[in-house]
């Protein structure tokens, strides 16, 4: 079967896939650790906060509203019991990122899973980060790699401290991942090259790059014990689609599912010891090891990406 046949097989694998083998209810008590999940005031984000909160975890929710992350954190604690703390973060801002991780750092000194959930969705293509990032690679992949590398002293601490001896960072990527073109290095900012590109061609670029960036980063954070997935959460019903025409809205609808299910696939990464042995992989609906398209796996291209993502933040 030949690469293309093969990714419009696992887009269409990640909107019907069998049922899932793993549930919340599977997840080890908590007690004791601390995690982060970004983009968690809603959707996917906020499911997986609750799962860990039920399980007793100490969770920070990283969002960039305080009103509507304060919301999120009063519902799931009617729901719970448990309190989420609020960590204010814009990922399409390197400072907010930066001010976001020393925030962190300075009330924790361990973190044991770090799940970067948050992302934009085929946004108007005009629209840039204050930065002068495309929006998507910059919140998505850019804003994700700084806050992540930034937190390293964190995660290290929490591999130490673990039960299993190792932290781990999740990484949400898509199904779009699979059908992402070759890489458009020129659009990453804006350039001719971007436009032209366009918003949705954008969207699957970024996810394919949160595998790369995943997979890249197995290697280099694998001495420290920290383990790195990329995680496709499935085809849902969340306010990503915010952007989207009429049209896809009410094809997505059709076709999606509720978010809880999302959850599912990262969590189990996150938490459970079966998927120790999967360090660098991609992890599909649900909860089940699978595979994106051959540039994840492009050590050519992992560090050609690692080296620009590097460059980019040398003055923050």
């Amino acid at each position: 079967m030949c690469e293309s046949t093969t990714n419009y097989y696992r887009t269409a694998c990640a909107i019907w896939p069998p049922a899932s083998k793993f549930s919340v209810d599977q997840i080890p008590d908590l007690t004791g650790r601390v995690l982060l999940v970004t983009g968690a005031n809603t959707g996917v984000g906020k499911e997986t906060v609750r799962a860990l909160l039920q399980h007793n975890a100490r969770v920070y929710l990283a969002a960039r509203t305080r009103s509507k992350a304060e919301a999120a954190i009063k519902d799931l604690k009617e729901a719970t019991g448990k309190e989420a703390i609020f960590l204010e973060l814009d990922l399409g801002s390197l400072a907010s990122v930066r001010k976001a991780a020393e925030e962190f750092l300075a009330k924790e000194r361990a973190l044991h899973v770090l799940f970067n959930n948050a992302g934009v969705m085929i946004p108007p293509v005009e629209q840039l980060t204050s930065d002068g990032y495309d929006l998507q690679f910059g919140t998505n992949v850019l804003g994700h790699w700084y806050f992540t590398e930034l937190l390293l002293p964190a995660l290290r601490e929490g591999a130490k401290s673990s039960p299993d001896g190792y932290a781990r960072v999740v990484t949400t990527s898509s199904s779009a991942s699979h059908l992402a073109k070759p890489i458009v290095w020129d659009g990453f900012r804006d350039h001719p090259a971007r436009t032209k590109f366009g918003s949705i061609n954008l969207y699957m670029q970024s996810k394919l790059l949160n595998a790369i960036v995943a997979h890249e980063s197995s290697k280099r954070y694998k001495d420290a014990n920290i383990l790195c997935y990329a995680c496709d959460p499935g085809a849902l019903k969340t306010d990503l689609q915010r952007h989207a025409t009429p049209l896809q809205k009410r094809l997505s609808g059709y076709l999606s599912h509720d978010a809880s299910y999302g959850a599912l696939t990262q969590l189990w990464a996150g938490t459970m010891a079966e998927t120790i042995q999967y360090n660098g992989e991609f992890l599909i609906p649900w909860a089940r090891l699978g595979k994106t398209q051959a540039q994840m796996y492009d050590a050519e291209i992992g560090k050609r990406l690692w080296a620009y993502l590097e460059e980019q933040v040398k003055s923050t």
